[in-house]
């Protein structure tokens, strides 16, 4: 005498999972860009886990623009770089490596913490109209603002 499973419908389930899993990645990936992508963004201010918060003297010289296709282009105070960003379920992102110009900006600038954070960044969230950029193990809040006209 054969033994059926005693629940039919896990089979059905087991087989459809994995379908199912392999492509909500996909969909959860094309939903984050889409929030992001074609959005800039310029720095208001970064709040550090131990409650001291640092902000420009110029917001427009700390500017980040998401574009759809997964590239990003920054102006960090007297530098500029562009390279990758991914967001591949619901709020989170990363950015992948950064090819950035070498001036060497003035004292006070954010420029040196601010791309050294970057590699940090794995959440963010949009509320108020700004964007907050979250970096691991609670490192930090950037508070970004759009960019007026953009």
């Amino acid at each position: 005498m054969r033994t059926l499973c005693p629940v039919p419908g896990a089979v059905v389930i087991a087989l459809l999972c994995p379908l199912a899993l392999s492509c909500a990645p996909t969909l959860a990936t094309q939903a984050d860009t889409r929030g992001l992508g074609g959005t800039s963004w310029q720095l208001v201010q970064i709040q550090s886990m131990d409650d001291k918060t640092s902000a420009p003297d110029d917001r427009a010289m700390y500017t980040m623009a998401f574009s759809a296709d997964g590239r990003v282009a920054m102006r960090i105070d007297c530098n500029r770089g562009s390279g990758t960003w991914k967001s591949e379920g619901p709020s989170q992102l990363e950015f992948g490596p950064l090819a950035m110009t070498r001036a060497a900006c003035p004292p006070g600038s954010l420029h040196d913490r601010i791309v050294t954070d970057l590699a940090y960044v794995r959440s963010y969230i949009l509320k108020g109209g700004h964007l907050y950029l979250a970096l691991m193990a609670d490192g930090g809040i950037y508070e970004f603002e759009p960019v007026a006209g953009g």
